[in-house]
């Protein structure tokens, strides 16, 4: 298919996105240095409320009551304090109808860490350069957020009404958890489909592995460094454990659903703090290892846990010092669970034929290692969802983050056909 199976209004509808204004948009937002916690995370949603009232939307922005969440035996965790949180969600017109549609994208970052690969660019710069926009949240994923409102602002231009009700949600506590998706969703926001525009490189998104936040803490025995076999290091009482992790890895990851196409592990388990030792010439009593470990498509988080902390006791019981000693293992921060729209829904094939016939190439379907908002959406929402938007997802929270900006144009006007086709237009 070509562009020429678009009909002669989505043609007239699509010559009414304004490039200049999209890009402009994105880099306010982007300008807006809203890492998880911080107080820009509150900014940039106000902000993002103002563009939706632009737009024409009924904006629903609300305060986020994170401990009353807190307690909901759904909650999916966070990894960073907040004192205050917004939840905001906006649609075309207040009826009791679901949206037929809903956008959605977060607008919380990750922060940018070593200053050092940006070289002289500032990370919330937004500097473009030869057709690309960088800056931190570029690609992850204020470009996807950015094509929902210029999907907004072209048909509020091109003067059409949609038949049936169209909804954008702005989301926040993405990439610690999912806290803005679960306030959202506790809210009583739903739709008859969603897509959520992550960066996905010209492909659909249709499932999310997940992922669980462990701590293990490992018991030693402090001595003088110069009597050591006084004492026992918590860093050697870690090994067996830490060789039966890459174990457990190994094993989950044998069968690997093809849906994955060239990720080899989708199931990883990465330590990626690690702290023991409080002075240079003691043995260490107290080890404490954090790290991410991955949830497999379609198992719950419970079952995850056991299989872990199976493996760190039968790690122990195998070693005479942590039989005597056991680690603990707990579970804080972000906790996200697999996701799955069926292969048979008709949201991968409209969202498809929207990409190719407003000029896209055909995107790919697959699944991806990183969790997501997803399976919030999906799961207790119950909407079917899937991830389609602009960007290289390997830029996400890399240095040097950046997004081409004709993919996010391009991303717009399949979305604005997918809103004009599966809402309809008012007679």
């Amino acid at each position: 298919m070509t562009e020429a199976q678009l009909s002669a209004l989505e043609r007239r509808v699509l010559d009414h996105l304004d490039e200049d204004r999209l890009v402009a948009q994105l880099a306010a937002l982007v300008r807006i240095p809203s890492i998880s916690g911080s107080p820009e995370e509150v900014e940039v949603v106000e902000h993002a409320s103002d563009l939706l009232s632009d737009a024409g939307m009924v904006v629903d922005q609300w305060e986020i009551d994170i401990d009353e969440l807190a307690e909901d035996p759904w909650f999916p965790g966070v990894e960073v304090p907040r004192d205050r949180a917004l939840g905001l969600a906006a649609v075309d017109r207040v009826t009791e109808d679901r949206p037929a549609l809903v956008l959605q994208g977060h607008l919380d970052v990750v922060p940018p860490g070593d200053p050092r690969p940006w070289g002289l660019t500032d990370p919330f710069s937004a500097e473009l350069h030869e057709g690309r926009l960088y800056g931190r949240g570029t690609c992850d994923m204020k470009a996807g957020f950015a094509a929902n409102l210029a999907v907004l602002d072209t048909l509020r231009s091109a003067g059409v009404t949609l038949a049936e009700p169209l909804a954008v949600h702005a989301v926040v506590g993405e990439e610690d958890g999912g806290l803005g998706a679960f306030a959202t969703m506790r809210r009583g926001h739903r739709g008859q489909a969603a897509v959520i525009t992550e960066p996905t490189g010209d492909r659909l998104v249709v499932a999310n592995a997940g992922a669980l936040t462990f701590r293990i803490e490992v018991p030693g025995r402090s001595a003088h460094g110069s009597l050591r076999r006084e004492g026992y290091s918590a860093l050697d009482a870690f090994l067996p454990i830490h060789q039966a992790l890459a174990t457990l890895e190994a094993d989950r990851n044998r069968e690997v659903d093809p849906l994955f196409g060239d990720r080899d592990l989708p199931y990883s388990l990465s330590i990626g703090m690690l702290h023991t030792g409080d002075w240079s010439s003691s043995v260490p009593d107290r080890l404490v290892a954090e790290g991410r470990y991955g949830v497999m498509l379609g198992e719950e988080p419970w079952a995850a846990r056991i299989a872990f902390e199976d493996a760190v006791t039968e790690a122990s019981l195998k070693d005479p010092w942590l039989r005597e000693h056991r680690p603990v293992v707990t579970w804080p921060g972000g906790q996200f669970a697999s996701g799955r729209l069926d292969l048979k829904h008709p949201l991968i094939g409209e969202v498809s034929a929207a990409a190719v016939d407003s000029g896209a190439a055909e995107p790919g379907v697959r699944a991806e290692v990183y969790g997501s908002d997803l399976r919030i959406y999906s799961g207790m929402g119950g909407i079917p969802t899937l991830h389609y938007g602009p960007g290289d997802p390997t830029w996400a929270h890399a240095p040097l983050e950046h997004v081409h900006v004709d993919e996010v144009v391009s991303v717009a006007r399949a979305l604005t056909v997918l809103a004009l086709r599966r809402c309809g237009v008012a007679e």
